[in-house]
């Protein structure tokens, strides 16, 4: 367990720049999340922690200790790679061990630690076995053990949940962080799953293009996004195009003049939570109130997303709970849309920057 601090962190690939001045404090037992698309440099920033890649620039520190030129075995850090890497020869109990020999800890010792890494993970009985004779949920539980045996200052994992289907990602996710709080253990996870990010996270690092585009709580970055892109990477967000005409007044592409908060003349785009808008009776007297026609209606189970054309230009989705009283909406359904001023959040447009 360790304070990890990343100062000005680059690295290029020839021409390319996969991580630019990427700068992070990340506090002794907290548990932050890179999150972003494909290719925004999230895995690379990771492994250049882990020390599997070299930086170009900047400084990596664990527990106040410089560890930017070291060899990964050197940094006590542990990490769980998507694929989980087990090795299929190996038990279950010598791929746990593995770590355990490289950094040629007493033969004595090793059993036990095992033992503890295991019943961690809660595969106490399934020492002996391989890993083909195992599930995709126990072959990452194995592979979350053999990080942990190590007794690391730093956990790494890299989309440690991507190859398991939907139901057993969100028991081991949740798993996952209920083993990390218990152990109090400096945690940094790379995922591009908004969801994963918003259970498991203490605090997420959006990423775009090697760059950091927000810092901050759940909360934060979902009430507060400091662009568009973080807009609609945490969440789900109508993003409408047009123009702040005066402050407090956005005019989208289709012509529609509806109030906002703030936002500075000229090119812009505001950002609707699809659950913050209102639909039918729950529309009267809202700031903002829309005529349009049902285009689309998703039943989600929980939620319904029911799609609406307001212009020749604009649609929003709107997300209603599904009560068991409640009529669902029709393609072709005229109805009202409304939503509060504050609702929207108004962003000048960014030329040149990725927009989610």
């Amino acid at each position: 367990m360790a304070r990890l601090e990343l100062h000005h962190l680059s690295k290029h690939f020839g021409p390319t720049v996969a991580v630019s001045d990427v700068t992070l404090d990340i506090a002794d037992g907290e548990f932050v999340v890179l999150l972003g698309p494909s290719g925004c440099g999230k895995t690379t920033t990771l492994r250049m922690i882990a020390g599997f890649v070299a930086p170009t620039a900047g400084r990596v520190r664990l527990g106040g200790r410089e560890v930017t030129t070291l060899p990964p075995w050197k940094r006590n850090a542990g990490m769980v790679f998507q694929s989980y890497a087990l090795f299929p020869h190996l038990s279950v109990a010598e791929n746990v061990a593995f770590g355990l020999e490289m950094r040629k800890i007493a033969p004595a010792e090793i059993k036990p630690r095992v033992t503890e890494a295991l019943r961690m993970v809660r595969l106490e009985g399934f020492a002996e076995r391989l890993p083909r004779q195992l599930s995709g949920g126990q072959q990452q539980r194995v592979a979350l053990a053999r990080a942990l045996a190590i007794r690391p200052d730093v956990l790494l994992l890299d989309e440690p949940l991507s190859n398991l289907d939907a139901k057993l990602r969100e028991t081991v996710r949740v798993e996952i962080r209920e083993l990390q709080r218990q152990l109090g253990i400096t945690t940094v996870m790379v995922t591009h799953d908004q969801e994963e990010a918003l259970i498991m996270a203490d605090r997420l690092v959006v990423m775009s293009e090697g760059e950091v585009r927000q810092v901050g709580s759940q909360r934060d970055l979902y009430e507060r996004p400091a662009d568009r892109f973080v807009a609609g990477v945490v969440g789900r967000s109508n993003i409408l195009p047009g123009k702040v005409v005066e402050p407090g007044r956005f005019e989208t592409q289709g012509g529609i003049r509806i109030a906002c908060a703030g936002g500075q003349a000229g090119p812009a785009v505001i950002a609707l939570r699809p659950e913050r808008l209102a639909l039918g009776p729950a529309a009267q007297g809202l700031t903002n109130r829309l005529h349009g026609t049902v285009e689309f209606v998703s039943y989600l189970g929980a939620n319904i997303d029911v799609h609406v054309r307001v212009s020749a230009a604009d649609r929003v989705v709107v997300s209603q709970p599904n009560r068991a009283d409640g009529r669902l909406p029709s393609e072709g359904d005229k109805v009202e849309v409304g939503w509060p001023a504050e609702a929207g959040v108004v962003f000048a447009e960014e030329a040149g920057r990725p927009q989610a």
